[in-house]
């Protein structure tokens, strides 16, 4: 069932009101049992180095140094945990696909998100970052398989999206949105936005409102 005009502003207005209180960085974790506590609703955000997750998490609080971001990839080597108000909490994966990391450094990172994934009973949702200039890569395509065989709920959100020409913008969502329609764990819905000019950063607000919502948080 589709949501009404009223609908979709109550949540646009309750995302905005989830993110307008306090966002503090809480906990960092390189190994498992460094994990906090599973409390509230989890948020998660993974994408390819790069791709914009530190940024794009500063345009949701609103805060230009919550997430730390870098211009050099593959700089986040940890799950970075930041506390929104009472009951939320993002999480910024670390980035994958950036080949002048360490191999066994990649491993170990990929071993920790794995067991993050399997065991966080309070994630709601993983949201899959893709740079709207290129789209899917092959190894965006793996990260999904992992996903869905885990049966982990993922939603793509594209970055960069400023980048795209108004001609493109259609064709590139319809073009996702067909390949994920296949897959399994997949949210049916993309969303455009650019940590830049804060386009889409209302609607990304809004659906993470109706998670919290839908989980009772």
């Amino acid at each position: 069932m589709s949501e009404t005009h009223d609908d979709a502003a109550d949540l646009l207005e309750a995302g905005r009101l989830l993110f307008a209180g306090p966002a503090d960085f809480y906990a960092a974790a390189q190994v498992l049992d460094r994990l906090p506590p599973m409390e509230g609703v989890e948020i998660a955000f993974a994408g390819r180095s790069n791709v914009g997750k530190s940024s794009l998490i500063n345009a949701l609080t609103g805060r230009n140094t919550l997430a730390r971001t870098s211009h050099t990839p593959g700089r986040t080597q940890q799950l970075n945990f930041f506390r929104i108000g009472e009951r939320l909490s993002l999480v910024d994966m670390p980035g994958y696909g950036y080949a002048a990391v360490e191999k066994a450094k990649v491993e170990a990172w990929t071993r920790l998100i794995h067991s993050y994934l399997k065991g966080r009973a309070n994630l709601a949702r993983v949201f899959m970052l893709i740079d709207a200039r290129h789209g899917f890569k092959s190894i965006d395509t793996d990260v999904l398989d992992g996903l869905d065989k885990a049966a982990v709920s993922y939603q793509v959100v594209l970055t960069k999206g400023d980048s795209l020409k108004k001609g493109e913008v259609a064709s590139r969502i319809a073009g996702i949105e067909a390949g994920l329609a296949k897959r399994p764990a997949a949210y049916p819905q993309v969303i455009l936005t650019s940590s830049r000019d804060d386009s889409g950063v209302p609607d990304l607000r809004a659906a993470i409102a109706k998670l919290v919502v839908e989980r009772g948080a």
